[in-house]
C-alpha cells in the first residue's frame, strides 16, 4: 500500500499544474498528503479491524472526518459527513487508488485472484463506488498488483516483459480496457479525468512501460492528469513488481502525520507479505 501513498504524495503538486514530462524533482518541499493516501490507510484499517462492510463504512467516514481538507469530491465529502452510509453510484477513480492494501492480505502462491482479495476489493469500492465502472476500476487495478506479486514480485520473473505482456492481455481480456496505446500516444491530449475508465487504463500502461519503481512513478506524472491519483494507481501496481527503494519509503514517511504512520505501522505488523 506504500506504492499508492509514494505516487500521491509526489503527484501531489501536479494534479493542478500538470507536466508532460519525467524530468522533474521526484519529491518537493511542498509535497503533501492528499484524500488517497488518507483513504489507503482507512482501507487497510478496515482490514485490520475485521474487512466487513460495516468496517470499511466506518474506518472511511472516520479518517475522512479526521482530514476533512484533504481533497475529497464534492459526493464522497457529503457521504463522509452525513450519517446516510448507502453508496451513491459513483465511478471515481477514488475506488482503484484506495484499494491496494486489499490485495496483500492473502500469500500471493498462485496468479489468480484469491476469493478473499476479490471479496475485500470489491467490498471497499461499492460501499460508495457501486457503480459497475467503479467496481471494475478497483477490481483490474486489484488484479494487476495481484499478477505482480506472484509473477515480479520474487525470483520467478525471469523474464519481465513476457510477464508483462500477460498481465496486458489478462487486464484487456477480463476488464474490456484498452491497453494498445503508448504514454507519447497518450500523453498529448490526456487531460484531468476523475473516472475509473479514464484514470485505471492509463496508470496500468504507465507501470506496463516501466523500469522499476521510479520510473513508473515518473510514467504516470508525466501524463498530465489527475496525477496524484494516477501516480497513487501506478505506484500500488508498481510496489508490487519492484519493491520501493528504502530511501523513497523514508522520504515518503517524512510526509505524514503520527495517525497515519500509526496505520502503517499498525499494517506492518499486522500483515506478513510474501
Amino acid at each position: 500500500m506504500l506504492g499508492a501513498i509514494v505516487g500521491d504524495i509526489v503527484g501531489s503538486v501536479y494534479e493542478w499544474d500538470n507536466i508532460k514530462t519525467k524530468d522533474f524533482p521526484l519529491f518537493r518541499d511542498d509535497c503533501f498528503f492528499t484524500d488517497d493516501t488518507v483513504m489507503t490507510c482507512a482501507v487497510a484499517e478496515a482490514i485490520m479491524n475485521d474487512g466487513q462492510k460495516d468496517d470499511f463504512i466506518d474506518a472511511m467516514k472516520k479518517y475522512g472526518r479526521m482530514y476533512p481538507d484533504a481533497g475529497y469530491g464534492a459526493r464522497f465529502n457529503t457521504w463522509i459527513q452525513s450519517n446516510d452510509c448507502s453508496p451513491y453510484n459513483s465511478f471515481g477513480n477514488g475506488s482503484a487508488m484506495r484499494v491496494s492494501p486489499c490485495v496483500w492480505m492473502m500469500d500471493a502462491t498462485t496468479g489468480e485472484l484469491p476469493s478473499e482479495v476479490k471479496r475485500l476489493a470489491q467490498l471497499s469500492a461499492e460501499v460508495t463506488h457501486n457503480h459497475p465502472e467503479g467496481i471494475k476500476g478497483a477490481m483490474a487495478t486489484a488484479d494487476a498488483i495481484f499478477m505482480c506479486r506472484y509473477f515480479l514480485g520474487g525470483d520467478s520473473s525471469d523474464n519481465p516483459a513476457e510477464i508483462k505482456r500477460r498481465i496486458k492481455e489478462h487486464i484487456e481480456k477480463e476488464y474490456g480496457y484498452d491497453l494498445s496505446k503508448t504514454l507519447d500516444e497518450i500523453r498529448p491530449t490526456y487531460r484531468f479525468n476523475e473516472t475509473c475508465q479514464d484514470t485505471v487504463p492509463q496508470a496500468i500502461v504507465a507501470f506496463l512501460e516501466s523500469t522499476d519503481f521510479e520510473d513508473a512513478i515518473r510514467n504516470a506524472i508525466s501524463l498530465g492528469g489527475d496525477s496524484d491519483t494516477l501516480a497513487a494507481i501506478t505506484g500500488s501496481i508498481a510496489e508490487a513488481a519492484y519493491g520501493i527503494p528504502e530511501w523513497i519509503k523514508d522520504k515518503a514517511y517524512s510526509y505524514l502525520d503520527e495517525p497515519l504512520k500509526e496505520v502503517l505501522r499498525r499494517w506492518e505488523e499486522t500483515v506478513v507479505i510474501k
